[in-house]
C-alpha cells in the first residue's frame, strides 16, 4: 500500500472539517445576512402576508389580567381607511367610550355623553386621553406594520441578541421629535420572523421603560396575530399585567359605529 503524503493527510483533514461545518454546525450560524429593510420586509410578510393591515375594519376583544388576578374587558374597533377609532372598556360596573371619527372626539359614560366633570376625572373621559389610546391602540396591534410609518427611523444594523433565553434578530427604532423620544427594539425568529418581543425605553441608560413578549400566534382576518401579550418592566422584570386577545372580528359598514 502506498504510503498517505503530508499533503494527502491536509487536505482530508480539510475536508472533514468543512463536512462537520456544514452538518453539525448550528442553525443560526447558517441564517443569511439581512439588511434592516429585508428583515422588516419578512416580518410584515409573515404577519400580513395578505397586506389586510392598511384596510383592517374589526373590532378587538381584549382582556386585560392584572398581577393580583384582577380583570378588565375591552372592546376597541378600528376601521382605518376612514380614520374611525372606539375604545369601549367595562371597569368595576361602568362602561366608558372614547371615540374618534376623522379627528371628532365622542365621550360617553355608561351610554351617555353627558356626565359631570367630577366623573370624566374619576373615570379620565377627556379627549386628549381618546387620541393617546387610538395612538397605542393601533401601534402595537399593527406592528410590525406600524414601523412603515412615516417619522420611524428603523437603524441600518440588524443586531443579533439572546433575550429571555432564546437569540433574536433585533431591530432598533427611534423616531422623529413630532412622533416620539423612545426607544425601540422588536425581537424576530431567525427562521419564521415573527415578532416574538418588543421593548422600550425612555432613557436606555436609566434601563427604565418596558418590555412585552408575545405568544400563541393565531391566523385572523388574513394576519397572523398574537393572542397573548405579558408586560414587564426592564429593571427588575416585574410583571404588569397580560393583555389577552380573546375574539376578533370583522364588521361591515353598518356595524361597530353605533
Amino acid at each position: 500500500m502506498a504510503p498517505i503524503r503530508r499533503g494527502s493527510l491536509k487536505t482530508l483533514y480539510l475536508g472533514m472539517l468543512l463536512c462537520y461545518t456544514l452538518t453539525m454546525a448550528p442553525a443560526f450560524a447558517q441564517t443569511p445576512e439581512l439588511t434592516a429593510a429585508e428583515l422588516l420586509q419578512k416580518a410584515i410578510a409573515f404577519h400580513d402576508s395578505e397586506g389586510a393591515w392598511p384596510t383592517f375594519y374589526g373590532m378587538l376583544s381584549i382582556k386585560l389580567i392584572t398581577p393580583d388576578g384582577k380583570e378588565r374587558m375591552s372592546t376597541v374597533t378600528i376601521d382605518a381607511p376612514k380614520e374611525y377609532f372606539k375604545l369601549r372598556t367595562a371597569k368595576e360596573g361602568n362602561f366608558t367610550e372614547h371615540s374618534l371619527n376623522k379627528g371628532v372626539c365622542t365621550l360617553s359614560l355608561n351610554g351617555s355623553t353627558t356626565f359631570s366633570e367630577e366623573e370624566a376625572i374619576a373615570h379620565k373621559l377627556d379627549c386628549e386621553r381618546a387620541q393617546l389610546l387610538k395612538n397605542y391602540y393601533t401601534y402595537l396591534y399593527g406592528l410590525p406594520m406600524k414601523l412603515t410609518d412615516a417619522g420611524t427611523i428603523i437603524d441600518s444594523e440588524v443586531r443579533t441578541r439572546t433575550f429571555k433565553g432564546k437569540e433574536y434578530l433585533v431591530l432598533k427604532a427611534t423616531y422623529d421629535e413630532t412622533v416620539g423620544n423612545d426607544t425601540w427594539y422588536f425581537y424576530f425568529d431567525p427562521d419564521t420572523y415573527a415578532m416574538e418581543g418588543y421593548q422600550f425605553f425612555h432613557d436606555e441608560a436609566a434601563k427604565d421603560g418596558e418590555y412585552i413578549l408575545l405568544s400563541d400566534f393565531e391566523k385572523v382576518l388574513e394576519m397572523n396575530l398574537p393572542k397573548t401579550r405579558k408586560w414587564y418592566y426592564n429593571k427588575d422584570d416585574t410583571h404588569l399585567g397580560t393583555d389577552v386577545l380573546t375574539q376578533v372580528e370583522a364588521l361591515s359598514s353598518a356595524e361597530g359605529k353605533d
